[in-house]
């Protein structure tokens, strides 16, 4: 993945909302780290989600979650 495609996933990561579940319409990036962690030990889901909330749970995991919110307030929405 080049630079470019990074920043532009990252900048989609940011502004993407649960589509689905108990936590539907909230920020990927806002999701309660229990619940991400109970899908790392679950199995994320297929796809560009799977990707994102797999990338959401090392942020957490690591305490970086305010450089996509940082990113969500500095980029619009794709």
């Amino acid at each position: 993945m080049s630079t470019k495609q990074q920043k532009e996933f990252l900048i989609k990561l940011a502004h993407t909302k649960m589509p689905f579940g108990k936590y539907e319409g909230r920020y990927l990036i806002d999701l309660p780290e229990y619940y991400v962690v109970w899908y790392s030990n679950k199995g994320f889901p297929k796809g560009q989600l799977g990707q994102q909330l797999q990338l959401v749970y090392e942020l957490k995991v690591n305490g970086l979650e305010n450089i996509v919110r940082n990113i969500k307030a500095q980029y619009n929405k794709p």
